[in-house]
């Protein structure tokens, strides 16, 4: 037993105790004041009883998911556990007595105390006071489960704020940026038109990261677009160490992706591969449609277990992107000589 069922079992020990005591206190105003063995004992059996039949209810409730359901689902079945637990309480009580009175071990008053109309009127009684009880904890229930769905929110909210400035961050890799700025200063008085072009992609890739952070998805063609300037201001800094193989069907260039997701995997295979071996290497940029499915590769030259160290912030991003929409893939495994990312993005 958990804590919480415990609580809730001392807690439900009030309304089956005031249900005891209503009935004792309306024997006594009968009787002049005087308790009757027959309904004290009839008293405590209810008592016990109710207190039975709410922890059962309880755990119907949370078993199946009662408190997910629409409001008239819920209400519903609420009303048929009030109804058909005053009844059967009742029922077992009247077997009782005329089980005992038959065996003599108590004496009921004449005229069958327990008779159709009277069990009536004990059903209601019994319904009223289980349907209150009932009401008050379904009602501190859903607020409960209202504030944890809050809370739960909140805390994914946050996460996913905190995965996203991440991943801003890692979009403008500082060193990225520096690199830039330092090649384009080398480039300003020798080559100044070059050196205007590189800041210009410059311009477009920060511009794209900034502006598509809070965007769902984009289309395939203007993530291209950004990795064309990525590469362009990339070559800069390695030259003839980056040869890039592009093969992009037409197909592919409608499709719609996460923003920036294409570029976190170019700019991993540059950053985990081509400045890591000697001689720099090939770059693959594949993407085609497949079905329903965006079918995106990024190779580069290396070793799988040197590549994945680095990949922590970019990689935890592209996953909490991708697990929003179900029947999203992303693999990185060891081809032969090379390191292969592969996307597989529903559409």
């Amino acid at each position: 037993m958990t804590r919480t069922d415990l609580r809730f079992a001392l807690l439900n020990l009030l309304p089956a105790m005031a249900y005891a005591g209503f009935i004792l206190g309306l024997q006594a105003l009968a009787a002049g004041g005087r308790i009757i063995p027959l309904v004290a004992w009839l008293a405590g059996a209810l008592g016990a009883g109710l207190w039975l039949l709410t922890g059962v209810v309880r755990w119907l409730a949370l078993r199946n998911g009662w408190f997910a359901l629409a409001p008239l689902a819920l209400v519903w079945r609420l009303v048929v556990a009030v109804v058909l637990g005053g009844f059967l309480l009742q029922l077992a009580a009247r077997s009782v007595l005329v089980l005992a009175d038959a065996l003599g071990w108590v004496g009921l008053p004449a005229g069958d105390a327990y008779g159709p109309r009277a069990m009536l009127l004990y059903t209601v009684q019994t319904s009223l006071i289980l349907g209150l009880w009932l009401a008050l904890w379904s009602g501190w229930q859903l607020l409960s489960q209202r504030r944890q769905s809050e809370l739960a929110r909140l805390r994914a909210e946050s996460q996913r704020s905190v995965l996203e400035l991440d991943a801003l961050r890692a979009r403008l890799n500082p060193h990225f940026v520096f690199n830039a700025l330092n090649n384009v200063r080398a480039l300003i008085n020798e080559e100044p038109a070059r050196a205007r072009e590189a800041v210009t992609r410059l311009s477009n890739i920060l511009r794209h990261a900034l502006e598509h952070s809070q965007r769902e998805s984009v289309a395939f063609v203007e993530e291209l677009a950004v990795v064309d300037d990525y590469l362009a201001v990339e070559s800069l800094h390695y030259e003839d160490r980056l040869r890039v193989h592009r093969d992009i069907a037409g197909a592919a260039l409608d499709a719609q992706l996460p923003p920036m997701l294409l570029q976190l995997l170019v700019e991993n295979a540059i950053r985990h591969g081509i400045a890591t071996v000697p001689g720099g290497g090939d770059l693959g940029v594949s993407a085609w449609r497949h079905d329903d499915r965006l079918m995106i590769e990024v190779s580069n030259p290396g070793r799988l277990d040197a590549s994945a160290g680095g990949h922590g912030v970019g990689l935890a991003y592209l996953r909490t992107r991708l697990a929003r929409e179900p029947g999203n893939r992303f693999e990185l495994q060891q081809n032969g000589p090379r390191v292969l990312a592969r996307l597989e993005i529903a559409q």
